[in-house]
């Protein structure tokens, strides 16, 4: 059986677009739908006796929040299978727990809460950072959330570092049927010059061929397994982070990867993905790498 695809809901207009996304996802990809919400609203509601006939307000809203996602699923795609789950967790740790058993976790750039005029809500960024499955944070711009710009991105990082989010990345493309875009940044540190024995000549070029060569060994098994993929591969100067970002107005969405390392249980995300998931123009892909 398919692992499912787990949405995280809280009632916001954040998370409302990540249940669209992740319905046509689901849809692509022949998975079924689990809508989530983690709360500890028990703790946080007002005393109700047990032998009172009123209902916790919040778990008259969450019944509702839940009830209108799922409706909202089945009308997008009556053909996706879409499931319910109201855990008592804080929303990290639920989202978490649930993505040990999921294809991904998708969530909402921004919350509910009283931080929602944060450009990325707290719990987006700490599942993006901790989750041992792919994270898909829903942001951008309408071209980006419609994918009418049949374009998918991978920024292209160590070998050692990327083989899942490469193979997410071909998956992905295989199954929009679109152009895969690998892109690799490269930089020519200022206090290089043509004097050091390995960049004889421009030392621009040095940094160049070394970024192609670095896609080569990315990419030189997995073109393989996925013939139908057109693939477009660039070396362009700069930081990752701007090379990317300005890219991403261009594209449906945008992967990366992601260390893992095992028994760190700090946020594992590095400033290229703390800025793409902050600025991105479409929806942002973080898939971990396990040491």
């Amino acid at each position: 059986m398919a692992l499912p695809l787990v949405v995280g809901v809280d009632g916001s207009d954040s998370s409302l677009l990540a249940v669209d996304w992740a319905v046509d996802e689901a849809a692509r990809r022949g998975l079924p739908l689990r809508l989530l919400y983690a709360s500890l609203w028990e703790r946080y509601e007002g005393a109700v006796s047990p032998d009172s006939p009123e209902r916790p307000s919040e778990e008259v809203m969450v019944e509702n929040i839940v009830g209108s996602a799922a409706e909202r699923a089945r009308r997008r795609n009556a053909d996706v299978k879409v499931s319910t789950e109201v855990v008592p967790e804080e929303a990290v740790d639920g989202l978490l727990r649930a993505g040990r058993n999921a294809f991904a976790l998708v969530t909402g750039a921004r919350g509910r809460g009283a931080l929602k005029e944060l450009l990325l809500g707290s719990v987006s960024l700490t599942v993006a950072a901790r989750a041992h499955c792919p994270v898909i944070v829903v942001r951008g711009d309408k071209a980006g959330l419609a994918g009418t710009h049949e374009r998918i991105l991978l920024g292209a990082g160590e070998p050692s570092s990327y083989g899942e989010a490469v193979r997410f990345a071909f998956d992905e493309a295989e199954a929009r049927k679109c152009t895969l875009d690998v892109v690799r940044a490269w930089r020519c540190p200022a206090h290089e010059t043509a004097d050091h024995p390995l960049l004889v000549g421009e030392p621009a070029h040095y940094h160049e061929e070394q970024a192609s060569t670095l896609l080569d060994a990315l990419l030189q098994d997995v073109v393989v397994d996925h013939p139908s993929v057109r693939v477009r591969r660039a070396t362009v100067e700069g930081p990752a982070r701007k090379v990317l970002l300005n890219r991403s107005a261009a594209a449906d969405l945008l992967i990366i990867g992601a260390r893992r390392r095992h028994g760190h249980f700090g946020l594992q995300l590095g400033r290229v993905g703390h800025t793409l998931l902050h600025h991105a123009d479409c929806p942002v892909a973080i898939v971990p790498q396990r040491d």
